[in-house]
């Protein structure tokens, strides 16, 4: 079992960040090894998506269940793929001064041990990378300042 929470205070709102992690499809556009992202399905609120993630050698198809409550929370339901199980949730709580904290929450493991033992030994990294690869899109995507805060560094906060 692999663990991970990160949050982290940004200078955007909850909708921008919430439209940003809600558009699987885009994806393979910013986020480091994810080589493909398809949303296959929509129905209201839920969506069925698969991803392709790959590094160097290693190639594995995810398929998951999204489901969106508009601008508060993202989950992740695990379908199919390489993993034994997986669990994902996105929060978005709105700070007082506009901005956001995200709080994101992952937990899985993989069937085979091999690779459960290769993600081990970098998944923190990976996940502190994925994250920042949002943060940066949502830079791209809305300015690097978000919402306007005097000289205010985003707050980062981990755990394992």
């Amino acid at each position: 079992m692999t663990r991970h929470i990160e949050k982290r205070n940004l200078p955007y709102t909850p909708e921008q960040l919430f439209t940003l992690v809600a558009e699987v499809d885009k994806y393979s556009e910013f986020l480091p090894w994810c080589l493909s992202s398809v949303i296959k399905k929509r129905e209201g609120n839920t969506f069925y998506a698969d991803l392709v993630i790959g590094y160097k050698v290693v190639r594995e198809k995810f398929g998951s269940k999204v489901v969106l409550m508009p601008n508060e929370r993202i989950d992740v339901e695990y379908l199919s793929g390489p993993m034994k199980y997986l669990t994902n949730q996105w929060k978005f709580i709105r700070e007082q001064d506009g901005s956001c904290t995200i709080d994101f929450y992952v937990d899985f493991e993989f069937k085979n041990r091999f690779l459960q033992s290769l993600m081990g030994a970098f998944f923190n990294e990976l996940v502190r990378r994925m994250v920042s690869a949002f943060e940066e899109r949502a830079g791209q995507l809305y300015g690097k300042n978000g919402i306007k805060r005097s000289g205010q560094v985003p707050d980062v906060q981990s755990e394992t």
